[in-house]
């Protein structure tokens, strides 16, 4: 008897500590190019130009599992002592979360250059915190369209989730 009401008293308090789905997170980060193979040739980040991007998201989470992410973000191109933005890119995708630190994420890209393609994300948290994560992801971007060759790249992202 004793140990049923201690657990009628516990209920809502075990409840409430439980994740409720579908939970609502995003993340920011800074996305920098390294290599970039197209048409049997590789052009490397920081050898006559610099490409940074930065990425930001609203993450949907249906379980602590599986998620559907809509990513956004601008491309900013240094190259012969000038900058700009070249491109913005819309990256929806399905997530899924293989431990509470290592994610990949699924994602189709539409670039307002006319590219568009597949971007095959791994994420890895590096250090948790009460409110946010900072994570390091592997993005592996594959591009065709606007008359190019078929591109694939690999980058390097940072990044705070919250």
């Amino acid at each position: 008897m004793k140990k049923l009401l201690l657990f009628v008293l516990a209920s809502p308090y075990l409840l409430k500590a439980q994740e409720v789905f579908p939970k609502i997170t995003g993340h920011a980060g800074i996305v920098h190019a390294l290599v970039t193979l197209s048409d049997g040739n590789a052009s490397y980040n920081f050898n006559n130009s610099y490409t940074v991007s930065f990425p930001v998201a609203i993450n949907i989470w249906k379980t602590n599992k599986i998620g559907f992410s809509f990513e956004a973000y601008p491309t900013i191109k240094n190259e012969n002592g000038s900058h700009k933005m070249t491109n913005f890119t819309l990256h929806p995708g399905i997530l899924y979360r293989f431990t509470p630190t290592f994610t990949f994420a699924g994602r189709a890209a539409f670039e307002t250059s006319g590219r568009y393609g597949i971007t095959p994300v791994f994420t890895k948290v590096f250090k948790k915190n009460k409110y946010s994560n900072y994570y390091i992801a592997i993005p592996l971007p594959v591009r065709t369209g606007a008359d190019k060759p078929i591109s694939a790249a690999l980058a390097v992202q940072l990044g705070v989730s919250f």
